[in-house]
């Protein structure tokens, strides 16, 4: 099978890339192992929230001129222009998302910690400023049973932000149903039940019924697995505000964000080949001609171009032992520091620079293997080398702009 552009790898930088090009009316193939870490999403996208030093980034597009060289922004060309284009993008596969590259807000975490966040899902709750919130008079109403949504901690951050805080639980039938069998109560399955006919109607009514008064109620974000209509009509329905916030994995927001960019990326007419794992290519010189996969015995898929977007060791882009890093598919050349002791650091609470390790690339993007550039393989998101993302607060901006400018590579050469 001939396509002009392959995708390793179905996560948020495989399927950016993927849309980008089929839009451009390219034939796409985009192969995905399963589930990407989308599905830990927390229904933010981040751009930059933190510089190199540890200080909190205020303007995205500013802080990044000033990273490192080695950081993979610094391959991106217009880094304020991708990020308005990566925003419409979302928007086109229906994702509504609200923010500015040029100023972070912020977004609570299941922990009750605001995080800097460049996008936030429509509904979602958001902060201007980390240590106070708009609403004074605040219900947290949970579901009965359902454990991912560490409700004390959420209710001590918005105390301390100065706000009174009212701790509420609810459930309906058909949710007592889903209670009796631990593993239904996830948010997942909760976001199936609740969008049955006539449940979020039920669910409206419980919550209206716990409610005094309060100006805004928050609820954990179990609603909206497939499109964000159930978040507006229960915003509809409740007779306060309605905002929600990000529970413990698994993600309805991440789930929705990965469902919605595939519907797109066929709509687009791509080619999405689910749960098969590349295991090698053919390469004629420095070009790679074909890859192979584990589940098409026999079978190569030919491209005039590849982009891998695979991921780190989360992903198994990377793996690692004692002795080495190593790239798992073409076992590509990687940034990766050859003392072993020097991979971690002691304390658990520091950036480890092992996280800072990935494939590496020329000024395009580009791979290398055995010291030279493969002219036609290009590598996008967090399997690039260069950056920290838990340090950097930089994942999802990175996975979604250098996959942006790879498409554009590929296409401008």
């Amino acid at each position: 099978m001939k396509f002009d552009s392959i995708i390793i790898g179905g996560g948020l930088s495989g399927l950016t890339a993927g849309i980008k090009l089929a839009k451009a009316g390219q034939k796409v193939a985009l192969v995905a192992a399963g589930h990407s870490t989308l599905h830990f999403n927390s229904g933010s996208f981040d751009l930059l929230g933190h510089d190199e030093q540890g200080n909190a980034v205020a303007n995205p597009t500013e802080a990044i001129a000033k990273l490192s060289a080695a950081h993979p922004y610094k391959k991106v060309a217009d880094v304020a222009k991708l990020a308005g284009e990566a925003k419409q993008l979302l928007a086109d596969a229906g994702l509504a998302v609200e923010g500015d590259a040029a100023r972070n807000h912020y977004r609570l975490s299941p922990m009750g910690v605001a995080m800097p966040a460049w996008l936030t899902i429509g509904g979602y709750l958001t902060l201007d400023d980390p240590a106070s919130i708009k609403y004074k008079n605040v219900a947290i109403v949970n579901i009965n049973g359902y454990l991912d949504f560490p409700v004390a901690f959420v209710a001590d951050a918005l105390e301390k932000m100065g706000a009174k805080v009212a701790i509420k639980t609810i459930s309906t039938p058909a949710l007592e149903v889903a209670r009796r069998s631990p593993s239904e109560m996830r948010a997942t399955n909760i976001a199936k039940v609740l969008e049955r006919d006539g449940q979020l109607e039920e669910a409206a009514q419980a919550i209206n019924a716990v409610l005094s008064g309060e100006d805004a109620v928050l609820l954990p974000a179990v609603l909206g697995i497939a499109d964000g209509n159930g978040v507006a009509l229960l915003g509809n329905l409740v007779k306060t505000t309605v905002k929600f916030v990000a529970t413990l994995p698994p993600s309805v927001p991440g789930v929705r964000t990965e469902t919605l960019l595939r519907k797109r990326f066929e709509a687009l007419g791509g080619t999405y080949i689910a749960g098969d794992r590349v295991k090698g290519g053919k390469f004629k010189g420095q070009h790679l001609a074909s890859i192979e996969t584990e589940n098409l015995t026999g079978a190569e898929l030919a491209a005039d171009t590849f982009v891998l977007a695979t991921g780190s060791f989360m992903s198994r882009g990377l793996s690692a032992n004692y002795q080495r890093v190593w790239e798992t598919a073409f076992n590509l050349d990687v940034d990766a520091a050859a003392d072993r002791a020097s991979w971690t650091s002691e304390d658990v609470f520091d950036a480890q620079p092992y996280q800072e390790f990935g494939v590496k690339t020329d000024d395009k993007l580009r791979v290398s293997l055995g010291g030279k550039t493969v002219d036609n393989f290009y590598a996008a998101g967090s399997v690039l080398s260069g950056h920290n993302s838990l340090k950097l607060a930089d994942g999802t901006g990175v996975s979604m702009l250098t996959a942006l400018q790879v498409a554009n590579n590929i296409l401008n050469d």
